[in-house]
């Protein structure tokens, strides 16, 4: 239910940078819909597990769209929408790794 991972790359510079850490909790999803804004982990099945801002949600077909704040992220505009059966979990909490 609760896990913590580190966050590798630029995704979503400058808010999360490489060696931060996050806290990922999936109960919150159970309940809400990702909304825009949310940051999540999810598996996407050719880059992996990845970290992104939920750009938008299609409660219709339980679809939703991420971004990534960096210039060269790979987000949704690369690989499409995702389901909510792809999401690890929504950040709940962001350590900041002391450079």
């Amino acid at each position: 239910m609760i896990k913590v991972l580190k966050v590798t790359g630029d995704s979503l510079t400058p808010e999360y940078k490489g060696g931060d850490f996050v806290i990922v909790l999936k109960i919150p999803l159970w309940f809400k819909s990702p909304k825009r804004g949310d940051v999540v982990v999810f598996r996407q099945s050719n880059y992996g597990i990845l970290i992104k801002q939920v750009d938008r949600y299609d409660p219709q077909s339980g679809e939703f769209f991420v971004i990534g704040t960096h210039a060269d992220s790979v987000d949704s505009r690369q690989f499409g929408a995702l389901h909510k059966r792809d999401l690890i979990g929504k950040v709940i909490w962001h350590v900041r790794n002391p450079r």
